[in-house]
């Protein structure tokens, strides 16, 4: 049922929980894209809780906490200026309620209750009946929760873990919320879907009240309909509001029974509500349709203001700052909004806030070339740069004084906002000189300039119109590109007209003109041409090369239209075999990829103007490619929910993974080091770090069927103070052979050769006369001037203390015991030498890797230091092998030279050396003569070679 995991025994966590990435990963996972973290996402439709602590001797006031939901994983944030602090690990399942308790923070996820202390699970409870749990609430040292069917209340023991009662409710009361009255000991408050509250004794499992509907709400017949959806506790004892999805808000003492307000908000049912607490009678209530209202509860319930679109969407929660005049809401439009009351009557101004897109982003790319912010248009209308290093410097681009115009209108603000935007293209160049962003919008004839450096929409709009006769057909703008110059933007419509504005002045500059269709596309492409009206080549995307010399327009009858940048002329015509959907133009590299109808994606060279690659294998539609800033790869997605990774090289397909929902679009990093994605079913944008880009990643060709299903990051993701440290666990398990590599020795029969260079073996052979040349002509003198700190003698002429610098130098001599410890030391070589003849090594391998890393000099000098029999004999045992093995050619000469000019003499006065050096002789004889029979092979089959040619 539960158990408790004593935090005490554990060292207190860090500022983010740290797990072991090569425990958590699973055994499948990308090759070349590990997922890293979630940005954008604020809170969802669980209500978040507020937390206030005073600090003694604190002048800055109480310190606020909000706790968040994001889905399976919570976060925290700081009140006062809404930063995030950090974000919990994720639970097994959503998250369907929060609960805070001092440090704790407590979820209810499914069948499970989880306690986390900064982050660190240190307590689980498990819902024996295994339904999921839908809400919570800590009541001293008990915790209580509703089931999902709300027919039960469990109440566990927090300390101890144990389910100490379960509350069966009775047939017709289905419980929905809990709430605490104040001064009400071991009693709470139990609301019904059916619009009745009961009052319960938890210690006692006991039933003291049943406040019906009918009490509650004006009239008996409306009690069908109207649950209860929110209660709020009253700064006055015995007094609670309670809210009903009709609209109707009662203020209610529950010891008389008897029901002291009534209001009613006609703009959807109650979703939250709030008392205020800082002496002023004011009530707080939200509605599902994203309106505040007002209510002073001094007039009997007058209504002081209403704040309509105060969130684009239902208000899940609502809380005034104990003993301050800050209201703080959220909503299912992603948002935190705080709200701050200059006086009691006057309405309320927006403080501060901290937002994200409420529907899910469509069109994400990635703006300048630091790789720290990402454009994102969503459903919702709007346009947002979102912060890939501090979610606190995302934003959302300016359309204007839409809140003044839609409260004056009584209308909401997403109806005043610009339409969806369907292309985007922007040039950072001349960013802080005028407008840098060029957008496209769904269904209009007009493209928009927005300015990132003022953050919001720019001066000019861009009127797409071909002939200005009366009558004539204006078609919506379809493609948009701003030149690499920043100096001009280019707008295409679905006519055909292509038009380019200066992007200070707003000037039309020029205008392409496509022609009519050429008569090598399929019938079924053409555009319908009738009678007078001329045909209407409908243009799909538009890019322009680095230079600004040539203008790149395709059309849905499956042509790539090439243009002069300056004259506007049409060039060329290249017709594809199918309709060309877009376009995307790495401008570096001049690789223009298409994506086409018949599910192919075609690679174009802008120089030559041909089809360079035909990617294929797509089981669904392509919705969007981006190129690594190396284009060296092209990451697609598609409707198959798959994510594809080709190699544009060798053409093939090198990763792919599949998601748990389709990514609508992609955008790699300009620094290489991420993969930005958006999906169809989530308000983030997440990222995914480039394997390659940290270690080392084979490149080897793989078919559909090794599709890995990966699920999308977390927002806690990869901490950025533990990122680095955990660089390592992004390499991949797996590590195949590289067939790249040439082998040690191609054939037995062959002779092998080091790759070192000529110079270091002759450096060893020639070392004496190198030393000896490079000899310092005179030794070190010694300082004349004696040093201030020797001791003296006493008398008149200055004479020093030799006696006491003696006794020093005898203190300091190695003592017995240090000199036999360092007598018994052996070096690496000699170490490894040993090791190789102890077991008996068929080619003395690591011994003579080692000795190849050594220096001339160092080798001289372990060379030197075998001064044993039992260490020349080893050494000549070793030069014998590794001459068998036909390995290291010429560092066994040179080895051998300089080993024997050393220690002639020994090894010609011991006799039990004698067998050694003649098996050395033998076998030096042998291999020699093989080298010079290969030798004259090789010189003859080229002479023989060199005569025919």
């Amino acid at each position: 049922m539960g158990t408790n995991l004593d935090p005490r025994s554990s060292p207190p966590p860090r500022k983010r929980l740290r797990t072991d990435a090569a425990v958590q990963r699973s055994q499948q996972e990308p090759r070349l894209f590990a997922p890293f973290r979630a940005l954008g996402l604020i809170t969802n439709n669980i209500p978040f809780v507020l937390q206030t602590r005073s600090y003694k001797g604190a002048t800055d006031g109480p310190r606020i906490h909000l706790v968040t939901c994001l889905g399976k994983a919570w976060a925290m944030w700081e009140g006062g200026k809404m930063g995030l602090l950090f974000v919990g690990p994720d639970a097994p399942m959503p998250i369907s309620s929060m609960a805070m308790d001092g440090d704790a923070v407590w979820i209810s996820s499914g069948p499970f209750i989880i306690k986390y202390l900064r982050g660190k699970e240190v307590q689980r409870f498990t819902n024996p009946f295994e339904s999921s749990l839908t809400y919570i609430i800590v009541f001293g040292k008990q915790l209580l929760a509703l089931t999902e069917d709300g027919s039960r209340m469990l109440i566990w023991d927090t300390e101890n873990g144990v389910l100490q009662d379960t509350i069966q409710f009775e047939p017709g009361f289905t419980a929905i919320m809990i709430h605490h009255p104040a001064t009400y000991l071991n009693k709470v408050l139990v609301a019904s879907s059916q619009g009745s509250l009961q009052l319960w004794n938890t210690r006692t499992q006991t039933l003291i009240h049943t406040f019906s509907a009918a009490s509650l709400l004006t009239s008996p017949s409306n009690t069908t309909s109207s649950a209860i959806t929110a209660m709020a506790r009253s700064p006055a004892i015995d007094v609670v509001g309670i809210g009903f999805s009709s609209g109707e808000i009662s203020v209610y003492d529950i010891r008389a029974d008897e029901r002291l307000m009534r209001m009613v908000m006609q703009d959807g049912g109650i979703r939250a509500m709030s008392f205020r607490s800082d002496g002023h009678p004011v009530l707080a209530t939200a509605s599902s349709l994203g309106h505040l209202a007002l209510w002073d509860l001094n007039s009997g319930g007058r209504l002081l203001h209403i704040v309509r679109g105060a969130h684009d969407g239902p208000v899940t929660a609502l809380e005034w700052v104990p003993g301050q005049p800050v209201l703080i809401s959220s909503g299912d439009d992603n948002s935190v909004k705080q709200w701050l009351f200059d006086s009691p009557t006057d309405a309320p101004r927006l403080l501060k806030f901290r937002s994200g897109h409420h529907a899910p982003p469509h069109l994400i790319r990635y703006y300048g070339e630091d790789g720290k912010q990402i454009l994102t248009a969503s459903r919702d209308r709007s346009l947002r740069c979102t912060s890939v290093v501090r979610d606190s410097r995302s934003f959302e681009l300016s359309q204007g004084s839409l809140a003044k115009k839609a409260t004056s209108l009584s209308i909401p603000i997403a109806s005043l906002k610009f339409p969806v935007i369907s292309a985007l293209s922007y040039s950072s160049t001349r960013t802080k000189d005028w407008d840098d962003i060029l957008s496209a919008h769904t269904d209009e004839a007009v493209a928009r300039t927005w300015t990132m450096k003022d953050k919001r929409v720019g001066k000019h709009i861009f009127t797409v119109a071909g002939d200005k006769k009366k009558g004539a057909v204006v078609g919506s703008v379809k493609a948009v590109c701003v030149s690499a110059c920043g100096n001009f933007g280019i707008a295409a419509s679905s006519t055909g007209v292509i038009s380019m504005y200066n992007m200070q002045s707003g000037y039309l500059r020029r205008t392409f003109v496509v022609g009519p269709c050429p008569p090598n596309v399929s019938s079924r492409f053409r555009p319908a041409a009738s009678g007078k009206k001329k045909e209407e080549r409908c243009i799909t995307g538009l890019a322009s090369d680095a230079l600004d010399r040539v203008l790149v327009a395709s059309t849905l009858d499956g042509t790539i239209n090439f243009f002069d940048f300056h004259t506007a002329a049409l060039e060329y015509t290249l017709v594809l075999p199918s309709a060309v959907v877009s376009i995307t133009l790495h401008r570096d590299s001049g690789l223009l990829a298409t994506i086409c109808d018949d599910l192919v994606l075609r690679i174009i060279d802008i120089e030559t103007r041909r089809v360079v690659r035909e990617l294929g294998g797509f089981r669904g539609r392509v919705l969007d490619l981006t190129f690594s800033p190396d284009s060296r790869w092209l990451v697609t997605t598609s409707m198959d929910s798959i994510i594809r990774t080709f190699d544009i090289p060798t053409g093939q397909l090198i990763d792919l993974f599949r998601t748990s929902s389709v990514a609508t679009s992609v955008s790699f990093s300009p620094t290489n080091d991420f993969l930005a994605t958006s999906h169809v079913d989530s308000v983030g944008v997440y990222l995914w770090a480039n394997r390659a880009q940290y270690s080392e990643v084979s490149f080897q060709s793989i078919v559909v069927d090794d599709v890995v299903d990966v699920a999308l990051p977390s927002m806690q993701g990869s901490a950025e103070d533990e990122a680095l440290e955990a660089l390592s666990t992004l390499a991949v398990q797996d590590h195949p052979k590289d067939v790249f590599v040439t082998p040690p020795q191609l054939d037995g029969d062959l002779v092998t050769l080091t790759l070192l260079p000529r110079s270091r073996w002759q450096t060893l052979l020639n070392l004496e006369v190198i030393q000896a040349r490079n000899k310092p002509k005179e030794p070190p003198k010694q300082p004349e001037k004696a040093p201030f700190f020797l001791p003296t003698l006493p008398g008149v002429d200055h004479r020093f203390s030799l006696e006491q610098k003696r006794v020093d130098d005898d203190k300091k001599k190695d003592t017995r015991r240090l000199q036999r410890v360092a007598e018994s030391v052996e070096s690496v070589f000699f170490t490894k030498l040993s090791e190789a003849h102890q077991s008996g090594s068929s080619n003395y391998e690591d011994f003579f890797d080692y000795a190849k890393t050594l220096s001339p000099a160092a080798v001289d000098v372990e060379l030197r230091s075998l001064v044993t029999l039992d260490a020349l004999q080893m050494f000549l045992a070793a030069l014998t092998i590794r001459l068998r093995s036909h390995r290291d050619f010429e560092a066994v000469q040179t080895f051998m030279n300089v080993f024997l000019r050393m220690h002639g003499d020994v090894l010609a006065a011991n006799a039990e050396l004698q067998s050694d050096l003649e098996m050395l002789a033998g076998t030096q004889r042998k291999e020699s003569e093989r080298l010079l029979e290969l030798l004259a092979s090789s010189l003859g089959t080229l002479g023989f070679v060199r005569d025919q040619m």
